[in-house]
C-alpha cells in the first residue's frame, strides 16, 4: 500500500460505515478514525493532496432517531442522514484537529456530477480547499437525494470524485482485502487476484453484493467503481480497513490493484479531444499556435475570433487565422465573456468583466491537440467523462 501511495500525488480515500461505526454500539470508532487521520496528516506532510469519501451518516442518525433496524424507508433514511451528518462531520473535526487540519463537508448528489455547471463549481470548490491545506470529506447527499438522483453507494461516488479531481489513486477501504474469483466466505477454494488490467465481463462476474448489514455496495459496485475511475486513468485498490493506520498496512498485505490505461491527464485530453462536441470556436493569431505548441496556455490576447454559443467548461474547437482546426479544449469564459477578452491583456479582465477570472481562456491542462498534431492518447474516444 504504502508504495502504491508514494507514486500518487492526489488521493481519494473511500471509507465504508462497517469500518467507521460501529453499528451495535452506535458510535464512531473513534481509535480507528483517528488512525486514520495520523495517516492522512502523514501523506499530507508529503504535500499528496487527499480527499475522503466517508458514509456513516445514516447510520449514526437511524440511532439518535431510535430507527428500527432493517430497511429504512426514504423518508426515515433522508431523517437519519440529517441528524448523522452533524455527527459524522464533528468526528472528522475532532479527530483532524489533533494534526491542525481543517475539514470540510461537501455534500454531492449525482446530479453534482453530471449537470456541467455543478460539476465545475464542485471541483473548483475542491480544488480551492487542497490548495489551502484542507482536507474534504465528501459524503451523498442522502437528505435531499431521492432514487432518481441517487449513486446509492458512495463507492461509485468516490469514483466520480477521483475523476473530476484527476486524482492518481483511488483507495477503498473495505471490509475484504481484495477481489477474489469467488466468495470466500461461501467457497473455499476461491482465489484471491492481486492485479487487474482489464475489467472484463469474467472480473465483474466474479463480484457479489453487499457482505456487512450496514453496507450498501458490496464488491458488484466497487468492480463498478473502478471501472470508472481507471477509465479515467486513475488507479484503483481494494484492501480490508478495519486494522488501525489502514493507508500504512504492510507492502504485503492482501490487496487488489486495478491498473489504468492511461495517466489522469491523458484521459482527459483523449474525453476533451474525441469524446466531446464542441460548442463554439476560437480564432487565434500565430503567436498564440506558437505558444500553444511549446506546451503553454491560450492567453486572451492570441485570441482574434470568437463564434458560436457556448458556457464556461463548454469544449470548443482552436482554430489558426487560415481556418485549420489545432486543438480543443475547455473554455475559461462564456462567448459573450469571451468576446469581450479577445485580444486584451491578462491584466484587463477585471476591468473588462467587472470580476477576476482566470487568466487563461484554456489552461494547458485542459487543452488536446486535435488532428496531425494529437498525441496518440488524444486520437480515439474512451469512457471518461469527467
Amino acid at each position: 500500500m504504502i508504495d502504491h501511495l508514494q507514486k500518487s500525488r492526489r488521493i481519494v480515500v473511500k471509507v465504508g460505515s462497517s469500518l467507521l461505526v460501529d453499528s451495535a454500539a452506535a458510535r464512531v470508532k473513534r481509535d480507528w478514525l483517528a488512525s486514520l487521520a495520523a495517516d492522512v496528516a502523514d501523506l499530507r506532510n508529503e504535500n499528496r493532496d487527499i480527499i475522503v469519501v466517508s458514509s456513516g451518516a445514516i447510520a449514526l442518525g437511524r440511532r439518535a432517531l431510535k430507527l428500527r433496524d432493517g430497511l429504512l424507508r426514504l423518508d426515515e433514511s433522508q431523517a437519519a442522514a440529517a441528524v448523522g451528518q452533524v455527527r459524522l462531520a464533528q468526528t472528522y473535526v475532532d479527530a483532524f484537529h489533533v494534526h491542525g487540519i481543517a475539514v470540510a463537508q461537501i455534500l454531492l448528489t449525482l446530479e453534482d456530477t453530471e449537470e456541467r455547471r455543478r460539476y465545475l463549481n464542485a471541483r473548483e470548490t475542491l480544488t480551492t480547499l487542497l490548495s489551502l491545506g484542507a482536507v474534504p470529506v465528501i459524503n451523498e447527499n442522502d437528505t435531499i437525494a431521492t432514487a432518481e438522483i441517487r449513486y446509492g453507494d458512495n463507492d461509485r461516488l468516490a469514483a466520480r470524485v477521483s475523476s473530476m479531481m484527476e486524482a492518481d489513486m483511488l483507495v477503498l477501504l473495505s471490509d475484504i482485502d481484495g477481489l477474489y474469483t469467488a466468495n470466500p466466505q461461501r467457497d473455499g477454494s476461491a482465489r484471491h487476484i492481486a492485479e487487474v488490467g482489464a475489467i472484463t465481463p469474467e472480473i465483474e462476474q466474479m463480484a457479489e453484493g453487499p457482505v456487512s448489514g450496514s453496507s450498501k455496495g458490496g464488491m458488484q459496485s466497487k468492480i463498478a467503481a473502478a471501472k470508472i475511475a481507471t477509465a479515467a486513468g486513475v488507479a484503483v485498490i481494494i484492501t480490508n480497513g478495519h486494522q488501525l493506520h489502514p493507508l500504512k498496512s504492510p507492502g504485503d498485505a492482501r490487496k487488489t490493484l486495478f491498473v489504468p490505461g492511461l495517466s489522469p491527464a491523458q484521459a482527459k485530453k483523449r474525453w476533451i479531444a474525441g469524446s466531446l462536441s464542441a460548442c463554439g470556436t476560437l480564432v487565434i493569431d500565430a503567436g498564440a499556435e506558437r505558444a500553444l505548441r511549446s506546451g503553454k496556455s491560450l492567453l486572451p490576447a492570441g485570441v482574434k475570433a470568437v463564434g458560436g454559443h457556448f458556457q464556461r467548461g463548454d469544449a470548443v474547437v482552436v482554430r489558426s487565422e487560415d481556418g485549420r482546426e489545432l486543438a480543443r479544449g475547455l473554455v475559461a469564459y462564456n462567448d459573450e465573456d469571451a468576446k469581450r477578452l479577445a485580444g486584451r491583456r491578462t491584466a484587463e479582465i477585471e476591468a473588462l468583466l467587472g470580476y477576476r477570472g482566470r487568466d487563461e481562456m484554456i489552461h494547458r491542462d485542459e487543452l488536446a491537440f486535435t488532428g496531425r498534431d494529437a498525441e496518440p492518447a488524444e486520437q480515439v474516444s474512451g469512457e471518461y467523462t469527467p
